[in-house]
């Protein structure tokens, strides 16, 4: 018998990404549609793809 190499399920390949992109999307979308509470979540949204990309990036560059 061989064993089947088991491909990865959809939600494991574009889950986080998916995440993100929605977590984006309703930032921008509370920064126009909401008031006070809307503005922070926005700034905190909008900039979470931009700390990934950071921290991916700084881990890249400093492994040994």
């Amino acid at each position: 018998m061989t064993a089947e190499k088991q491909r990865p399920r959809w939600t494991g390949v574009f889950g986080a990404p998916l995440v993100v992109g929605v977590l984006s999307l309703a930032g921008l979308l509370a920064a126009l549609l909401a008031g006070d509470f809307g503005r922070y979540f926005s700034w905190a949204a909008v900039a979470l793809p931009v700390l990934i990309v950071t921290i991916v990036w700084l881990r890249l560059r400093f492994r040994h």
